[in-house]
């Protein structure tokens, strides 16, 4: 077992106060956005093994087969295949979307083969993964996710009364539902842009609006307000930009503690506001639709982006005899879990087949190893430890504990 010491990434969308106070520490005034932990080679988590601090991406390195085990080695390579984090969003994130695995293998050759440089601000592949990633929230936490019903994204745009939106308005009423997505998404991102700064700033002023209507004489697109709410949000952020338009064809969702939203490859997204625990397949492969100041591949994102309407499907843990709690996802690359205890309660023994990165999200808990020799760690809240694959551990003490491996 491994107490592992890990880098917090100050990018400018973060709170300056909720991963502080997670931590039980003074907050330095400056964004605290995420805190990762993992083996990612940008900013891998250390641990120290009485030799002084080493990155855990060198002590896996060193010994792949020993740390994740023979099956992870043979269906992910010699890499830890996820990376965990905690997310703190004070605005949001840029509006993006993740390609599958064909695709990432596909355009991160073609750009390897075009010798785009790797750090290039117009590159839209840093490797050749997919990036499934789930969030699971802190606190209340907003987002986007997938497309709205056309229909509804309509009526959402029509009660604005902004006259340059009637044309997307008369698009999703007209067409069918992948080609009025298409169509819609690719004006907005190929518009004058500064005819749609005008139309971002007269639909940002309507949704302020629209987002005070409340009660029962109030009219029926009333129960948009939480999400004209959002979008008005979005464009004091990010005025003038293209992405808030786009984000009006989004669900507004707001997950509630211990809830959490699966995104998969093709769904476009945001995060907007709250503290979450996020896990994510170990890639850097992201294409953005808008409120960023970086680069935009419009081409390559409408390959990318599944224009299918789908409403956002909020998992919860599912729990087995074992007190495990389960936040079920298609993939093999993560897997993440938590464990709720309370204080006296039996250990709590952790499967040993995979190696884990146990996160403590509240409380103060022990990771107990097995036999007499195997030592215990105390986590405190936000604390974090590695488990290499075939090492037995148990948990006690009163907190929740959030559990991320991968499918053995």
């Amino acid at each position: 077992m491994d107490r592992l010491v890990n880098t917090v990434r100050p990018y400018a969308w973060g709170s300056t106060t909720a991963i502080p106070e997670l931590l039980g520490v003074r907050p330095t005034g400056e964004p605290q956005a995420e805190m990762w932990m993992g083996a990612h080679p940008g900013a891998p988590s250390r641990v120290d093994r009485g030799e002084g601090a080493v990155a855990l991406s060198e002590v896996i390195a060193a010994d792949p087969e020993r740390e994740l085990g023979p099956g992870a080695v043979r269906h992910f390579g010699p890499r830890l295949p996820f990376l965990l984090k905690v997310l703190a969003a004070a605005s949001p994130l840029s509006l993006q979307v993740h390609p599958d695995l064909d695709q990432a293998k596909e355009g991160f050759a073609d750009e390897e083969g075009r010798g785009v440089p790797a750090d290039a601000p117009h590159r839209n592949y840093k490797d050749a993964n997919h990036k499934p990633e789930l969030i699971c929230a802190l606190t209340p936490f907003d987002g986007l996710c997938g497309f709205r019903d056309p229909g509804e994204a309509a009526a959402l745009l029509a009660a604005l009364e902004v006259d340059s939106l009637k044309p997307y308005v008369d698009i999703l009423h007209a067409h069918p539902e992948s080609h009025a997505l298409r169509e819609v998404l690719t004006a907005v991102l190929t518009a004058d842009p500064e005819a749609m700064a005008e139309t971002v700033h007269q639909a940002a002023a309507a949704a302020e609006r629209l987002s005070a209507l409340d009660g029962p004489h109030a009219p029926a697109y009333a129960a948009y307000a939480p999400a004209y709410a959002a979008y008005a949000s979005i464009a004091r952020h990010y005025p003038g930009d293209p992405g808030v338009i786009a984000a009006m064809l989004l669900n507004f969702v707001r997950l509630q503690p211990g809830e959490a939203l699966y995104l998969g490859a093709g769904v476009p997204h945001a995060y907007l506001d709250g503290l979450g625990v996020e896990i994510m397949a170990n890639s850097d492969n992201v294409l953005r639709c808008g409120l960023t100041p970086k680069h935009v591949d419009v081409p390559e994102l409408l390959r990318v982006v599944r224009f299918e309407a789908d409403a956002p499907a909020v998992l919860r843990p599912e729990a087995d005899s074992s007190g495990e709690e389960l936040y079920a996802t298609p993939i093999d690359e993560f897997r993440l879990s938590r464990y709720v205890l309370a204080q006296g309660a039996e250990p709590r023994p952790l499967p040993a087949a995979t190696p884990q990165i146990l996160l403590c999200a509240s409380g103060t808990v022990t990771l107990r190893g097995a036999g007499d020799d195997g030592g215990e760690l105390r986590l405190a809240c936000g604390e974090s430890a590695f488990v290499p694959a075939g090492e037995g551990a148990a948990l006690t003490g009163e907190g929740t504990v959030f559990r991320a491996t991968l499918v053995a």
